[in-house]
């Protein structure tokens, strides 16, 4: 007889199989074999009547799940992973030791109802000497890790199944509405709102360039007069003025040109030098979230693509257990952090004992431990064999554990003050410098740089020896002018910095936050790194908030944390919660109707700016402003690439000008006499020839073609768009015309059906009867796609990835794999960056 061993993927199945007796046979569930119905057609047939039917959760009965096998693959796993228990003496579930792990284990009981001994190993990484403990080690199904995430399905199916109807219902059709997901928008949309408030502040100040025998460095005007020179954290964001208060000189641009010509040839004397020493730690070594924060800020990876590296990591057991907010190490990886450190930098750069973190996270769990290399011995990144991003993942971890056991740095701050005076002032400049004396820890890593050694360096501004009273000599004054800016947007690694501090989420769903909200760029849009909130993500806000507030509040959402930790913890019940949640008088369930019968839906169309005058609502085909003029109601659509923070009247005003003059008109058609206009249309701008009217209701039309401004377009141009299709001579088989034009798939010839593609567009206008007839003689192949855009080359694979004009619109490729180009992205904006984002994920589905 043999036993069964069960995990979620192939990969982690086939690496712990080399570390087990060969009696073990070890087999892949391919993730959750179960989960609640999508909609009432997946339920039972005796279920689908009932009044809870499409939550697939009876909210009568406490709140009890119908759990169904709802997709082919699960269910072809299940009959194979049956197939195997049947000559198995012993079944082992070793699925993640999280709470969706054991999870998976106690609905892989359920659906197998084994008749052999069952025990649940548990292990947070992949060595035989962690899966060895685990075997000698079994224990059952935890019942309240299971409870607590059947809780968190539930309550998620109860927000969104109720709340997503409703948004669409009375905002627009197609929208969602999650529990943590609108938490995340919120904050989008609070940073955006505190942009708009914000006034801009302006200020000058004076930089020096000094030399003292030939050491050249930079000072700052500080003082006039022994008043402090305002700088930029002096204004109130609110009023663009210097905060009350504050006892500061505000330097204007003609005091600070008049300066440089009073102390021009003016002795610069050295007033005072300060040295302060100081120490500087070592970061704790990684959890979920800030292994999220570094990736995106060091490789560039979205929170998606870094949880996907690091799952390969986890499973083929290169680092630990990837969904942790625990800063521990066990005395393990102690042990092998300090050695590793020693080993590559030597004994003084360890630190003196071993380092313990506690996490700074309300709701961490600390019997769980910190993302490391595996095992009693971390494999150095240069001997892992591991290749691109996942090497550089890989070797984050391992620098970031190594520095995390490190000695402290050991760092001396200097100030020096130089005075300089005129007939009536005296002014005082700063110069400060920093000196590393001795690295520590940053040998190995330092939080932000690829390249300690470099980093080591920039951190580093050393001043020349200079003592009280010595003068110094001024190669250079220069005035330099300065405005306060706006609070940063977030970044996918600042917005999960943001969510962890305040407890809204767990290590598991930040990914999948990230991918919710910027999905389709209904909630936001990426630019670079930066997200911005859409409008949609405006009047979704703005809904949430007025009618369901608790939801949106950070606050109440991290409390909802805490309880279900309770109910993992075993000291709360699941009934208890989602009655107190969903049921009780003026809960959830009540306010959703409520809102049904209440809400009118143009009202919950407003998007509420602040100082904005007129009304701005999202419809359909996207937002929109309405005006009076002239006694007369106007409507102006607004472009999404305008970020709520920016839209202005006079942005409004201009775009309504535009409208008001009508179409601009590139002159009359040398052959009809009718006028050719410039139009602006919902897919872009196009041409038209001649008006609308009741006998010309189609006039005809073209696309201003691709990679073209349409000022840029002649009106000759013009008019062989609008003469599309060519016609280039009879076929010499049958006497039918061939003709040439531009199609939905790009520029083609043809011949009754038969269609060949042309590689550019200028080829419509010159193609040959006879070069079109050894086209159409031709077999159809793969068309060669025009290339819109270079993008570079793929860092792991140096591969050329471009963007590509394809049937559907543009795209990026690399290699095999093809992405589309999100909605209203343009080609020439695409970055290499963006480009990956876009190839992992479509590798992912």
């Amino acid at each position: 007889m043999s036993k069964l061993v069960i995990v979620e993927s192939p990969s982690k199945a086939k690496t712990i199989e080399k570390y087990l007796p060969g009696d073990f046979r070890v087999r892949a569930s391919l993730g959750h074999v179960r989960d609640l119905p999508k909609n009432a057609k997946q339920l039972p047939k005796k279920y689908k009547k009932k009044s809870w039917a499409r939550f697939g959760v009876d909210t009568e009965n406490d709140f009890q799940p119908i759990y169904v096998v709802n997709d082919q693959r699960s269910k072809k796993a299940l009959k194979e992973l049956k197939k195997e228990l049947r000559g198995a003496d012993a079944l082992y579930l070793a699925t993640d030791e999280d709470r969706e792990g054991e999870a998976i284990s106690w609905h892989l009981i359920e659906e197998l109802a084994p008749d052999c001994e069952i025990h649940r190993m548990v292990f947070h990484e992949i060595t035989r000497t962690a899966i060895e403990r685990a075997l000698e080690n079994t224990r059952k199904i935890d019942e309240n890790l299971v409870e607590a995430q059947e809780t968190r399905r539930i309550l998620d199916r109860l927000v969104g199944y109720d709340l997503s109807p409703l948004v669409a219902k009375k905002i627009k059709y197609g929208l969602s509405a999650g529990r943590v997901q609108s938490v995340a928008v919120r904050l989008l949309v609070e940073r955006e709102r505190e942009r708009r408030r914000f006034k801009t502040g302006s200020y000058w100040d004076l930089k020096a360039q000094l030399d003292k025998k030939g050491e050249e460095f930079e000072a700052v005007l500080r003082e006039v007069d022994g008043t402090r020179v305002a700088t930029g954290k002096d204004f109130d964001e609110n009023t663009g003025k210097i905060a009350e208060g504050k006892d500061v000189l505000l330097v204007e641009e003609d005091q600070a040109k008049e300066i440089v010509a009073n102390v021009e040839g003016r002795s610069w004397t050295v007033n005072n030098v300060e040295e302060r020493a100081y120490k500087s730690r070592p970061k704790p070594p990684f959890i979920t979230s800030t292994l999220q924060q570094e990736a995106s800020r060091k490789l560039g990876l979205s929170a998606k693509q870094t949880m996907s590296l690091a799952q390969k990591l986890y499973e083929n057991g290169f680092i630990t257990y990837m969904r942790t907010d625990s800063v521990n190490l066990s005395k393990q990886a102690l042990s092998a952090a300090r050695n590793a450190a020693a080993k590559l930098y030597g004994k003084k750069y360890v630190a003196g004992k071993p380092r313990h973190y506690s996490s700074k996270s309300k709701t961490a769990q600390e019997a769980h431990e910190a993302i490391r290399p595996t095992g009693d011995n971390f494999v150095h990144p240069k001997k892992s064999e591991l290749r691109g991003r996942q090497k550089r993942l890989y070797d984050l971890i391992w620098k970031r554990t190594v520095a995390s056991q490190m000695a402290n740095a050991q760092k001396t701050s200097i100030r020096v003050d130089i005075e300089i005076a005129d007939d009536e002032h005296t002014y005082e400049f700063r110069a400060n410098g920093n000196r590393i004396d001795f690295a520590g820890f940053m040998r190995a890593y330092v939080e932000g740089a690829d390249d300690p050694e470099a980093a080591l360096q920039d951190q580093e501004r050393l001043l020349p020896e200079l003592a009280k009273g010595e003068s110094v000599e001024c190669k250079s004054l220069e005035p330099i002018g300065h405005e306060t800016k706006p609070p940063a947007r977030f970044t996918e690694a600042s917005l999960v910095k943001i969510l962890e501090e305040e407890g809204v989420g767990r290590p598991s769903t930040y990914a999948s936050i990230m991918d919710k909200i910027t999905r389709d760029e209904r909630y936001a849009r990426k630019k670079g790194r930066t997200l911005i909130p859409t409008y949609m993500a405006f009047a979704v806000t703005g809904f949430l908030e007025s009618h369901f507030p608790d939801l949106v509040d950070t606050q109440f959402t991290a409390r909802l944390e805490t309880d279900l930790d309770q109910i993992a913890a075993g000291k709360g019940s699941k009934v208890d919660y989602l009655h107190e949640f969903y049921r009780r008088q003026g809960a959830f369930g009540d306010q959703v109707h409520e809102g049904d019968e209440k809400i009118e839906p143009k009202e919950a169309r407003v998007v509420d700016l602040e100082e904005f005058p007129a009304t701005l609502k999202v419809g359909r085909y996207g937002p929109y402003v309405q005006l009076e003029r002239d006694g007369e109601k106007k409507t102006v659509d607004v472009p999404e690439d305008v970020p709520p923070a920016d839209l202005t009247m006079e942005i409004v005003e201009e775009m309504l000008e535009k409208r008001e003059k009508g179409p601009e008109t590139l002159g009359t058609h040398p052959e009809t006499g009718e006028e050719i206009f410039l139009m602006d249309g919902r897919y872009g701008p196009y041409f038209q020839l001649g008006e609308r009217t009741d006998d010309n209701k189609k006039p005809k039309t073209a696309s201003v073609p691709k990679g073209k401004k349409p000022d840029e377009v002649t009106l000759e141009e013009a008019v062989q768009l609008l003469d599309l299709p060519r016609y280039l001579g009879e076929h010499p088989d049958d006497g039918k015309p061939v003709e040439a034009g531009i199609g939905r798939y790009g520029p083609f010839v043809k011949h009754k059906r038969n269609y060949r593609n042309l590689s550019s567009q200028d080829e419509v206008f010159t193609v040959s009867l006879e070069e079109a007839l050894e086209l159409l003689n031709k077999p159809k192949g793969r068309r060669r796609r025009k290339v819109l855009k270079e993008l570079g080359k793929d860092p792991d694979s140096g591969k050329e990835i471009n963007v590509l004009d394809g049937r559907y619109g543009p795209y990026v490729k690399l290699d095999k794999t093809n992405a589309s180009l999100p909605k209203g992205t343009k080609p020439e904006d695409m970055t290499l960056e963006r480009a990956l984002e876009l190839i992992e994920e479509k590798r992912a589905k």
